[in-house]
């Protein structure tokens, strides 16, 4: 009996658009959906005072040392700055309760904000790349020691604000980007220390513009990490490491269940997922007892704690009966 449902369910579970009709069942009602965003707001808005002392400090000593490396991590350091301030506010956003036309809340804005850090990482990391080319074929003077004490004190200044975020009560793409930024900084800082001490013991100048692209092409990596997990949520994929049909057969293999269609699984925000789908239980079953174990296998082996399922009995006769045609 398992094995024909099971089959059953394997194929319905293709049919990703239908008509959802009446909703019998939720299990969203009455509980947060994850660690409030309003938790969130003090540990960035710390890291943003770290970034932004710090940051006046490394342009005035990258033009007086004539280093690109260093000017290279105070740009960087000047969209942390951005990228932490419109975290902040995204997390002001996501804190609001749902209301009006809103009924999911605020929640993308995070995600949104996650998105902007992204490709603000990749058009920095593009006219760093530019510049540290144009420097490799023409070189300016370098002072090496000041680029080591700057670089050292910035690398302090990134733990710092870094060992904030992780102090996050969530592990949001809003978090996660704002962390992606101070990251790749802490590397632009490594990258500083390391160029200038090769230059403050008689090293080629030029190894100041390969630290400068060694962070660029970090920059990237993380850019493109934080625009590939921000558009899965918008396109509202499944969240990485969910399988749909893991998901739908589970439900289908419950005794009384016949078939499984009109499977929806989405991310609606980083940490909240929801699974929306039309279940077909045996004719006499109990649906509601049904439902339920059905949203206990969804919060129990998948995480899963908003459900809306819709429950039907099946159908014994069916519902368009085609008459024989006469033959005349």
């Amino acid at each position: 009996m398992h094995a024909i449902v099971m089959r059953r369910a394997a194929r319905s579970i293709e049919r990703m658009h239908g008509d959802h009709g009446h909703v019998q069942g939720d299990s969203h009602a009455g509980h947060s959906h994850a660690p409030s965003a309003d938790a969130d707001r003090r540990w960035l808005s710390v890291a943003l005072a770290l970034i932004a002392s710090f940051m006046l400090v490394e342009v005035v000593a990258g033009v007086l040392a004539g280093s690109l490396a260093l000017l290279s991590d105070a740009a960087h350091m000047l969209t942390d700055a951005a990228s932490l301030g419109l975290a902040l506010f995204a997390a002001g956003l996501a804190a609001r309760p749902a209301k009006g036309a809103f009924t999911f809340g605020f929640g993308r804005a995070e995600i949104l904000s996650a998105q902007v850090n992204g490709a603000a990482l990749f058009l920095l990391a593009g006219v760093i790349a530019v510049e540290g080319m144009q420097r490799l074929g023409a070189p300016p003077h370098v002072d090496g020691p000041v680029v080591v004490v700057v670089g050292a004190v910035g690398a302090v200044v990134n733990v710092a604000a870094f060992w904030a975020l992780s102090r996050s009560e969530r592990q949001s793409l809003n978090i996660a980007g704002a962390r992606a930024h101070v990251l790749a900084d802490l590397y632009g800082s490594v990258a500083a220390i390391t160029a200038g001490a090769v230059i403050a013991f008689g090293g080629p100048a030029q190894v100041d513009a390969l630290a400068a692209l060694t962070v660029a092409a970090l920059m990237l990596r993380s850019g493109w990490s934080l625009l590939r997990a921000s558009t899965r949520v918008l396109l509202e994929a499944a969240p990485a490491g969910l399988d749909p049909d893991e998901v739908g057969r589970a439900l289908a293999a419950m005794p009384g269940i016949v078939e499984i269609h009109d499977l929806h699984v989405w991310e609606v925000t980083s940490g909240f997922v929801a699974v929306a789908a039309h279940v077909v239980v045996a004719p006499g079953a109990d649906c509601h007892r049904l439902r339920r174990e059905l949203q206990a296998v969804l919060h129990e082996r998948f995480g899963i704690r908003h459900t809306t399922l819709q429950v039907d009995h099946e159908s014994i006769q069916p519902l368009v009966q085609i008459e024989p045609s006469r033959s005349s």
